[in-house]
């Protein structure tokens, strides 16, 4: 009877063991995937180049942008998407270099409103929404952008 009553505490014992060792797993897994730059949750360099590309042709086909982004060659526009998607795999933590001007010289006279910058934030905004990027990683994104806003309008 002794030595059943042992077994018996051994294999609890050992059922404890493996569930307190799958929570330590489950919470650093958890903790793993908090730790991956925003880069690697939005999806790596092509996830943030179709993202890019359809955040811009929703620029171009903008009447209310034309003034900004109306009239542009293709050549133009395709310069855009690589800076843009370039600039964000950077923000995000990727691997890239932005190699484009810096926010304040690119945007130098061109007279950007708040009103402007906050169109062109809803279009980022509904973009990330039409490819189902998650609430967190959304609200981490447009925060970014959202900080260069002094960079941007009325320079």
């Amino acid at each position: 009877m002794t030595i059943h009553i042992r077994q018996r505490g051994f294999q609890n014992g050992c059922a404890l063991v493996m569930a307190m060792g799958l929570l330590v797993l489950v919470t650093s897994v958890q903790a793993e995937e908090k730790r991956k730059h925003l880069y690697e949750r939005l999806g790596g360099y092509d996830a943030i180049s179709a993202v890019v590309s359809e955040f811009a042709d929703r620029l171009y086909a903008d009447e209310k942008l034309a003034p900004f982004f109306g009239g542009w060659t293709p050549e133009k526009q395709a310069r855009f998407k690589q800076l843009n998607t370039l600039l964000v795999c950077n923000a995000t933590g990727g691997p890239c270099t932005y190699i484009g001007r810096t926010m304040p010289v690119t945007h130098q006279g061109m007279g950007v409103t708040d009103k402007s910058f906050d169109q062109v934030a809803g279009h980022l905004s509904d973009t990330l929404k039409k490819f189902e990027v998650p609430k967190a990683e959304k609200a981490e994104l447009l925060g970014i952008v959202g900080g260069l806003r002094g960079d941007i309008v009325g320079k």
